[in-house]
Parts: structure tokens; sequence; C-alpha cells
């Protein structure tokens, strides 16, 4: 099984920054990427940024030059994965979700509200 608890949404003003944590527990050996995801109210769930097992990443266009994902996978118990958003907009609104990516599962945490406000 696996494990996931996010932290650090909250509110803040246009332009400001925010960075939310993710601990991964369990089976994290199993992890062949992880993400931060974000549903906006009456939007699908949408990928923000990803990294793989091997530390590559991917963002979505909306957040390039302003999201960075990191990890720290040094502990062999738990995963920490970090999203830290800068300049944000009223538009980056949304619950953000930790995501844990196997062959054959995603696992999702309980997400994280952010709230831009203009």
């Amino acid at each position: 099984q696996v494990q996931l608890v996010e932290s650090g949404g909250g509110f803040v003003q246009a332009g400001g920054s925010l960075r939310l944590s993710c601990l991964a527990s369990g089976r994290i050996f199993s992890f062949d990427a992880m993400g931060w995801y974000r549903q906006a109210p009456g939007k699908q769930r949408e990928l923000v940024a990803r990294i793989t097992s091997g530390g590559r990443t991917n963002y979505a266009d909306s957040v390039k030059g302003r999201f960075t994902i990191s990890r720290d996978n040094t502990k062999s118990t738990v995963y920490l994965v970090y999203l830290q958003m800068n300049s944000l907009k009223p538009e980056d609104t949304a619950v953000y979700y930790c995501a844990a990516l196997t062959i054959g599962n995603t696992y999702w945490g309980q997400g994280t509200q952010v709230t831009v406000s203009s």
C-alpha cells in the first residue's frame, strides 16, 4: 500500500508564492514517477508537474517557469516531493493533489486547497 499526505496549501495574493509538500510512505520502491495534479471547480483534474524515478521533470505549459517540482528520496522509508509555486495567479486556484504513479496503479493524496486572490 501507499500513503500520501499533502501539506502547504493556503491563501495567497496574486504574485505570491507557496510550497506544497507530499510525504509518501509504503511501497515507495515501486514508484515510476511522482506528480502534482490540480482540479479547479467545474474542471477536470489536470497534470501540473511530474518527476520520474530517473529525475526527469515535465510541466504543464501554464506553469512552466513559475513552478518547480523536486524530490527527496534519500530516505529508505519515505519519499518527499515538493512543488514550489511562484508568481501565483488567480487561475492557479484549485485543489492540488499529490500522486504516485506505478505500473498499473495511481495513488492519490487527499488534496490541499490553494486559493490565489487577485
